[in-house]
């Protein structure tokens, strides 16, 4: 598993991941209230990303990436 240290490189290649393999590819996000922070993971089971993040912002990108992906999946493209 492969940590991304910024969000504009994990945004470009979570997506290409799920362009390559919509129908296996899946996400999570998780939130460690403890620790305060988010985690989003991307993986097609050959590859898995993962992006950390504290700040809200973040959170706010992370948003508006789902969205982005959720609306590949409702698309007649795959």
């Amino acid at each position: 598993m492969t940590f991304i240290p910024n969000w504009e490189e994990f945004e470009k290649s979570a997506e290409m991941l799920y362009l390559r393999d919509p129908i296996n590819t899946r996400y999570s996000i998780k939130y460690s209230h403890s620790k305060g922070v988010f985690v989003v993971k991307i993986t097609d089971n050959k590859k898995c990303l993962q992006y950390k993040t504290e700040v809200q912002q973040d959170v706010r990108k992370m948003d508006k990436f789902v969205s982005n992906l959720i609306r590949h999946m409702a698309s007649n493209d795959n």
